[in-house]
């Protein structure tokens, strides 16, 4: 038998097993650094240096590997470490921090050839490397400052975790860095534990098929095999975030809905026994003729894919007479819109470690609320939820898809059935096929104006393909309505929106919820009517934005520091000096869950051994709002962050504070920590700032500020906490390509000024993408695409992003002021790149991702 030997980190190790470079390194070497993001050769997450080349070891074999020598961030010198630590740390560099090591060794790659390089070497370097958090601007900072540092042009500073200023507005250097950029850190895929093994799905080859045999025998009877499991081994076998749709397994006689079904589940020693064991089994099926989109799944005669039918959600948002206020309107703008599915494509795919724990089971996770993963987990089980225990570990980016559970579920069936860990993980394309989507939209809107451009009314119809499930089709569907208005001051609205389902994958929560589609829809409309009006698209915003004290659309009064038109402004100047390649979009959204649903803030804190022991359940999934708390205790209390020790997330030990969603957790969390550091402070006043003197002493603090429900009968309705504003600006040079963004963001306060910038650049190329180059095409109901072929944009395709914050100094009640950024970020940048080209070519793009672009050519 061959043996292959080749250098790791300065030792020469040997393996007679030819296998992906990325599972020797990850399995027998335990050099966790290097990341599987897709085992395709698509994203460098699982980059590695070979002879001194970036290379992505999924795509290499031990046997390719013979006589070469190999560096993983393991090997870096303790200078490299504390170089790139510091660069990334103060640049601002690491978001979810999956990317991250491939990210350090591209750039490794480059600087040991080129120790000064440009940022036009930066991008080339790492090219090949796909962030979907940060919008790839601030990881060329870090990795030009590393840089710096290397050749010692820049001190790093000895104690990186302690030595910055975390007062409130200032930019703290991240509580995660070290371990996102060495590797140390734990995503669930990181987790090892003794006796675990492995499980994973059978899933259906049809969207939509009977299925009349599941045939296990061959792969129960393999060696290794430990539990096969089917639909009648759930106690109860559905799911889903807020409607209970979703099967865990479909049984023998039901119908599949979609192609991630499950149809068994399968336990076994090692993954590769899994995999073969997996081929054994045999499914007949009988197969039907799918519902492929919104027009099929309205047909009289179309398959009830549930048994209420194929209607998921409604939702119908009026407030004025809509219908007379167009009609009497001096210019009225009339247009159809359609959006596609949008896959998330975060970098870490799903992947969870259950196992038996006290008189229930533990879950290690990765998902954006750990208290929503423990009630579709007890309502499977028909457990009181206390016997399930949820904790996160790190979270490998999310964007909405990560609030349905996924593998977590299948992992305790198998846990609970061989009374062992069970690690269940997605396969890239699993991921791709399985997870909600952003919905697609179709829709038809009419606004109308005034002589001066002042909007009078708006009436739309707006159509969702939920796909298979509901997910969170309700809700989403339910801000598509409610923000289609706009960021403006009119009264007459008529919003109908219909979430349907088909035989497509499922859609559900992707950031902007739903506003993406109708404010992409909306924000064109008004550059056609500034254009009958005879103003600028500029002039006709300024006229109509909320200011303090205006009323917006839903009756809610915009509070004081609402700053739209200091957005507006932000950008006037540029957009005056560029016109006919310039476009324009204004956006809204909502903080928090509002619409009178309770949305409640917790944290605790216990003082243990001189330290503050603080516990929060909320997700930080690349956002930062672990950096964020941290600050707002600092500030609250006065302590050293050396004092202040904070959790990860658990459901055993931290309250729950929601999901991470709704661009919520900054403002409804961090306001529980800021009044949990008040009670705090005063007992250490109390006590002459002596943190020992209050040892073993327990704090609470639960926030909750009310909101009225959808629809409610009051003259003015609070519909949500906070409202945040923006206001995108796109230049394009002569061949249609983006060259500027000018993102003017009203977030109230600004917590951590590096990590809001990293959020609206990042927020600004997502955006991109969907307008321009994303699509998820389907084929009967299938994904044909892989993560390779998404269109996501790399660090060579990113424009010149200015990230611009506005705040008005006015009193805010809660969390210093603090509106969150995570969402809008990514709202207005589709509508201002469809606009800037309607100036630049007169063609008005009504279909994304847009045809006849710089990007993407029109299709025959």
């Amino acid at each position: 038998m061959d043996v292959f030997r080749f250098t790791v980190n300065g030792k020469e190790v040997e393996t007679k097993e030819d296998k992906p470079l990325l599972r020797f390194l990850r399995d027998d070497l335990k050099c966790k650094s290097v990341k599987d993001g897709c085992s395709e050769g698509a994203c460098g997450t699982c980059t590695i240096l070979i002879d001194g080349k970036a290379v992505r070891s999924c795509i290499l074999t031990t046997k390719k590997a013979v006589g070469k020598t190999i560096v993983t961030v393991e090997g870096l010198s303790l200078q490299e470490k504390e170089a790139y630590v510091y660069a990334f740390g103060r640049a601002g560099s690491v978001q979810c921090g999956f990317c991250i090591p491939g990210m350090v060794m591209s750039a490794k790659a480059l600087i040991d050839v080129n120790p000064n390089p440009t940022e036009e070497d930066i991008k080339k370097a790492i090219r090949s490397n796909i962030c979907r958090c940060t919008g790839y601007k601030k990881i060329i900072e870090g990795i030009a400052l590393a840089a710096k540092v290397l050749r010692g042009e820049e001190k790093v500073q000895v104690d990186l975790e302690t030595g910055d200023d975390f007062e409130v507005g200032q930019s703290a250097f991240r509580v995660d860095v070290r371990e996102k950029v060495l590797g140390t850190g734990e995503y669930p895929d990181d987790v090892e534990m003794e006796n675990m093994v492995y499980g994973g799905a059978v899933r259906t080859e049809h969207p939509r098929a009977k299925i009349l045999k599941i045939n296990t025998e061959a792969a129960e009877s393999l060696p290794g095999v430990l539990c096969v499991l089917k639909a009648a081994d759930v106690p109860n076998n559905k799911v889903g975030h807020i409607q209970q749709d979703w099967d865990v397994m479909i049984a023998e006689g039901d119908i599949t809905r979609c192609i991630g079904d499950a149809l068994c589940l399968i336990c076994a020693e090692t993954p590769s026994i899994l995999e073969a064991a997996k081929k054994l089994v045999k499914v007949e099926y009988e197969v039907l003729e799918p519902v492929r989109s919104i027009a099929e799944a309205m047909a009289e005669d179309a398959p009830k894919i549930h048994p209420n039918g194929n209607l998921c959600q409604q939702r119908h948002v009026t407030r004025g007479d809509a219908k007379a206020a167009i009609a009497g309107a001096k210019y009225v703008v009339t247009d159809s819109f359609k959006t596609p599915f949008t896959e998330h494509a975060f970098m870490e795919p799903e992947c969870a470690v259950a196992f038996p724990y006290k008189d229930g089971v533990k879950v290690y996770t990765t998902d954006q609320g750990v208290y929503d993963t423990r009630k579709e987990i007890s309502i499977m089980m028909g457990w009181d939820p206390s016997r399930i225990v949820v904790e996160n570990k790190l979270v490998g980016g999310g964007f909405g898809g990560k609030e349905d559970v996924s593998v977590q579920h299948i992992a305790v069936l198998m846990a609970l059935k061989v009374g062992r860990p069970v690690k269940v993980k997605f396969t890239r394309q699993e991921s791709i096929n399985f997870h909600p989507k952003r919905h697609a939209m179709e829709g038809t809107f009419t606004l109308a104006c005034d002589e001066n451009g002042i909007f009078q009314g708006l009436d739309c119809e707006i159509y969702f393909d939920t796909g298979a499930y509901a997910s969170l089709c309700g809700p989403v569907l339910e801000r598509a309505c409610t923000h289609s208005v706009g960021p403006y001051t009119y009264q007459n609205t008529n919003i109908l929106g219909y979430g349907y389902y088909t035989n497509n994958p499922p859609a559900g929560a992707f950031r902007g919820f739903g506003v993406c589609q109708s404010e992409y829809a909306l924000e064109m409309l008004i550059d056609k009517l500034a254009e009958k009006v005879g103003i600028s698209p500029w002039e006709i915003r300024f006229r109509n934005a909320i200011e303090p004290g205006k009323v917006l659309p839903n009756g809610q009064i915009a509070d004081s520091s609402t700053a739209l038109k200091e957005t507006l402004l932000a950008v006037k100047d540029i957009y005056e000096a560029n016109k006919g390649r310039a476009g324009l979009a204004c956006a809204m959204k909502n903080a928090g869950v509002g619409v009178g649903l309770p949305d409640k803030g917790r944290a605790r804190a216990v003082i243990k051994n001189g330290v503050v022991e603080l516990y929060t359940a909320a997700s930080d999934i690349g956002q930062g709002c672990r950096t964020v708390f941290m600050q707002m205790m600092h500030e609250g209390t006065g302590l050293p962050v050396e004092k202040i020790d904070l959790s990860k997330g658990s459901t055993e030990d931290s309250p729950d504070s929601g999901t991470t969603s709704g661009s919520r957790q900054t403002l409804i969390t961090g306001e529980a920590v800021k009044g949990l550091a008040v009670e705090l402070k005063g007992d250490l006043d109390k006590v002459g700032g002596d943190l020992s003197a209050l040892e073993g002493k327990e704090y609470f603090f639960e926030f909750f500020d009310p909101t009225d429900k959808l629809g409610a009968d009051l003259p003015n309705p609070k519909s949500h906490v906070a409202y945040a504003y923006a206001t995108n600006l796109v230049l394009l040079d002569e061949q249609g390509q983006v060259t500027d963004v000018y993102a003017a963001h009203d977030s109230g306060k600004v917590v951590n000024p590096v990590a809001i910038q990293g959020q609206i650049e990042g927020g600004v190329l997502m955006g991109m993408g969907y307008a321009l180059t994303e699509d998820f095409p389907l084929k009967d109901c299938v994904p044909t695409a892989k993560l390779g072929t998404l269109g996501l944009l790399r660090a060579n395709q990113i424009p010149n992003i200015h990230a611009i914050y506005v705040e008005r100094d006015t009193p805010i009640p809660f969390a210093y002021g603090a509106k969150g950024i995570g969402e809008i970020a990514s709202i207005p940048i589709a509508p201002a790149i469809a606009n800037a080209y309607y100036a630049f070519d007169h063609e008005f793009r009504t279909k994304l991702p847009m045809d006849n672009t710089f990007y993407r050519k029109k299709k025959a």
